[in-house]
């Protein structure tokens, strides 16, 4: 047989072994759950990243002191089958005047990985002042790392344009960086504030405002074919939207509940949809990272604690399956 052959052989049965994995370890999983809270954690704002057959997860690490204060931070784990998880990761310092968290997306431009994340000010904040939320100085900013494991200090995004100072940006969370499809060196950020805000850059660095939209939090969007869909967190589950330009958006009827109604640790509410394409798969080639809270909603207490990261998946956006 050629030689030209034979390595289209491999190929084929490199690709195959790969996809039995990733099936497999979906079959592996023994619930939805992958990072369960508890009295004094929350784990929240799943951020999924794939390189070099490994899943990063990135996300909003709570942890509730002895003494009862209260510290949020970005923090990740790896797995190379979505079973079995690294011990976390904490790549963000502990000051509540800060709370760096909500990693949004993770970006290469040009030999760097780029990935946007916000401030969560909640200074002196501790378990007996019940739940509070982020202050008005919460902002945007971006760490950079050309490994996905050492990150560099955060620089603040000025996203409504380098002439409107910090102090006057506005509360802003929960942002999200993509490429525009049809002009490659055109960048997005979306971001809640008024709905979902969105700029564009073209350096990731010098941003121009261009409008918002009615949306929820944690916006995350996915290029599919000749469309843009979104999702978004309203007051409880996922909605979705879709557009052809970024700009004009019409909203699906229904929200993605998954099996909220079944499951205790999401009975307060399902949020912050993270949807992560796998396209060398074909069979559940969406997966979706979000999170859950409960018993209680999160107004009613657990906010800080008993949130939890879970995972479904689809074939077609969908219909969602899950343990």
């Amino acid at each position: 047989m050629p030689k030209s052959k034979w390595r289209y052989c491999y190929l084929f049965m490199a690709l195959n072994i790969s996809g039995m994995l990733y099936g497999q370890s979906l079959d592996n999983l023994k619930s939805s759950v992958l990072f369960e809270g508890n009295e004094v954690t929350a784990y929240r704002d799943p951020l999924p990243f794939y390189d070099k057959e490994v899943y990063y997860l990135f996300f909003t690490l709570t942890e509730i002191e002895k003494d009862g204060k209260i510290y949020m931070y970005t923090a990740v784990s790896k797995s190379r089958d979505l079973v079995k998880w690294s011990p976390v990761q904490k790549i963000t310092p502990k000051d509540a005047s800060l709370d760096y968290s909500s990693p949004g997306s993770i970006v290469q431009y040009k030999d760097e990985w780029v990935m946007c994340l916000q401030t969560y000010p909640r200074p002196g904040y501790s378990l007996q002042d019940g739940v509070k939320f982020g202050n008005e100085n919460a902002r945007l900013f971006t760490i950079r790392s050309k490994d996905l494991e050492h990150w560099t200090e955060p620089e603040l995004l000025k996203v409504k344009g380098e002439e409107v100072a910090e102090k006057d940006m506005g509360r802003m969370i929960d942002p999200f960086i993509m490429q525009d499809q049809n002009e490659k060196n055109k960048w997005w950020i979306f971001y809640k504030q008024n709905g979902a805000s969105r700029s564009f850059s073209y350096d990731l660095k010098h941003w121009t405002y261009s409008g918002h939209i009615p949306a929820g939090e944690n916006v995350c969007i996915l290029p599919v074919n000749n469309e843009y869909i979104m999702f978004h967190s309203p007051e409880n589950g996922i909605g979705v939207k879709r557009s052809e330009d970024l700009v004009n958006w019409t909203d699906e009827k229904e929200l993605i509940t998954l099996g909220q109604q079944q499951w205790t640790w999401a009975k307060g509410r399902i949020t912050a949809g993270f949807v992560l394409d796998r396209k060398e798969h074909t069979d559940y080639r969406y997966l979706l990272f979000f999170h859950g809270s409960g018993p209680k909603t999160e107004k009613d207490g657990d906010f800080d604690k008993n949130a939890s990261i879970g995972l479904a998946w689809s074939k077609d956006l969908v219909h969602w399956n899950w343990k």
